[in-house]
Formats: structure tokens, sequence, C-alpha cells
């Protein structure tokens, strides 16, 4: 059983995770509305990766014998000045995340709960990735700046990507 101070703990990160997929929504409704469909890909497979994450937490926890609350999911933003500026919110998205995750994987630690640190080792190491992905893409779009041919090269190799096996991203 789960004390009451991890089960709140890992609720609200459970909302999180959907808050998280529903800004990766958002943002591919607006590379789509830009014609930027690998860019939109991308997102889109981002936004089930997200899914995904709070569905784990949802299955954990129930698991524990906790009773998952669902919060209300605030609308996210729904424009950016740029594709640049799209995947900066996206980093800086990410490193929210990272935060919470490290400080679910703090109070899992405090309160001796090794199979729930254990889960946010997985949260620990898998937040890691989605910074550096994020990084990689923000890095190539800054070095072709305003270039539309070098955009248009991004968003293309963007669109290639695919859903990861189970327990990772791609």
């Amino acid at each position: 059983m789960l004390k009451a101070n991890l089960l709140a703990a890992l609720t609200q990160q459970i909302n999180e995770e959907y808050y998280s997929s529903y800004i990766y929504q958002a943002m591919v409704a607006y590379f789509a509305d830009n014609h930027l469909d690998g860019c939109a890909h991308w997102m889109r497979l981002q936004a089930q990766e997200e899914h995904d994450h709070a569905l784990k937490i949802f299955d954990y926890v129930i698991s524990r014998g906790g009773r998952v609350v669902l919060a209300e999911v605030k609308a996210p933003p729904k424009d950016w000045a740029s594709p640049q500026a799209a995947f900066e919110a996206a980093l800086a998205h990410e490193k929210l995340m990272t935060t919470n995750i490290t400080k679910l994987a703090d109070l899992a630690q405090s309160e001796k709960d090794h199979a729930t640190n254990n889960l946010m080792q997985w949260y620990v190491t898998e937040q890691v990735e989605e910074e550096a992905n994020v990084d990689d893409i923000l890095s190539k779009l800054k070095m072709v700046g305003g270039d539309g041919a070098g955009l248009f090269l991004i968003d293309r190799e963007l669109k290639t990507r695919t859903v990861a096996p189970a327990g990772g991203a791609a």
C-alpha cells in the first residue's frame, strides 16, 4: 500500500503527464497548420508517449492498492512564434518534467519505498532521453536559422520517427 503523500504525488504526476500529452497535441495542431508534417508527426508520437507515461504510473498506483483521482487538464498554449520557439517550449517543459520526476524519486527514497523508487528511476532515465531528443532537434533548428530549405530538411527527417518499443523512445 502506498503512503498517502506518495499516492498524492504520483496522482499529481499522472495529471502532469496527461498535460504533457495535451501540450504536444497542441503542437501537432500548430505544426499541421503551418504545413510542417514531419514536426507534427514527431509531436504526435511524443504526445502518445506522454500518454503512455501517464498510464504507466496510473497502472502502478492501482497495482499498489491506490485510487487514482484525475484532475482537470488545463488548456495548453496554442501558438508559438516559430518552429524553433515550439521546440524551445518543449525543451523547457521536459526540464520541468525532469524536476517533477526528480522530486518524486527523492520522495520515494525518503519514504524508503523501493518499488516506487524503482519506477521513478525508469522515469529519470527516460527524462534524460526526452531532453536530449528535443535538444538535438532544437540545435538543428538553431543551425539553420530562418533558412527555409534547412527547415524543410529537418521537417523531412522528423517525419521518419517511429514508435519505440515498449519502455523507450524513438
